[in-house]
């Protein structure tokens, strides 16, 4: 009987160190092993799309509203000073002068174009005296205005200046095809005198214009002048 059971021990015991000695029984390979436990290690990545998506929204949301331009009416004075002297006999038709804004034009209490901001134009006209029945004629218009360093045509009013005879002074801003013009203050007599534009319920211009004994006249440099706006100007914030 215990030759029986030795038998059976040792029987049982080399049929577990066989079992023991199978290859891939035991454990896994090593490198299974391991990519399991880097697959368990590495962070959960986002889908793409949903990333994308999310950069999207966030971008829509951090862009900034244009500002809308801020529009001048037509209608609107513009006042400038005159870079240089222009007359009736000194300048000649085609002749461009600079100037500056003197009176800032604001809009809903914002102001739009400054003081001081560089402005030009044209000569249109510019008669002397002694020509067409002695009558002398200068006749301006304001071509642009530069606002934050960008210069921007304008359509104005032509403003005129003449003496269409002897003491009898003109000075006139033209809009819209017809002139309306009243000379508010005047020297009486002979010699040099000064003379104010205005136009009639629309703004005055206020440039002193000297006339000479040959009735011809000039405008000096620092003259304040009015054009008025035909069209809209649309400026930029």
């Amino acid at each position: 009987m215990e030759a029986v059971m030795r038998s059976r021990l040792v029987v049982l015991t080399l049929c577990l160190y066989l079992i023991s000695s199978l290859p891939g029984c035991s454990h896994k390979p090593p490198s299974e092993a391991t990519n399991e436990t880097n697959k368990g290690n590495q962070p959960t990545t986002a889908q793409p799309g949903n990333s994308s998506a999310g950069k999207t929204g966030m971008a829509e949301r951090r862009r900034p509203e244009t500002a809308k331009p801020l529009v001048v009416p037509a209608g609107t004075i513009l006042t400038v000073r005159l870079g240089q002297p222009v007359g009736s006999k000194i300048s000649q038709s085609g002749q461009t002068f600079s100037a500056t804004v003197a009176v800032p034009v604001q809009i809903g209490g914002e102001t739009v174009i400054p003081a001081g901001a560089n402005a030009s134009g044209t000569v249109v006209e510019a008669t002397p005296a002694g020509r067409f029945k002695g009558g002398s004629v200068l006749r301006l218009k304001l071509d642009s205005v530069t606002v934050n360093g960008v210069q921007h045509a304008i359509q104005t009013s032509a403003l005129v200046r003449g003496q269409k005879g002897k003491g009898k002074r003109t000075a006139t801003m033209v809009g819209g095809g017809a002139g309306v013009g009243a000379v508010i203050g005047g020297l009486a007599g002979g010699g040099k005198g000064a003379a104010i534009g205005a136009l009639a319920g629309a703004g005055a211009g206020t440039a002193g214009a000297a006339f000479t004994g040959k009735r011809d006249v000039t405008i000096s440099a620092e003259s304040a002048v009015s054009f008025k706006l035909e069209e809209p100007l649309e400026i930029k914030k």
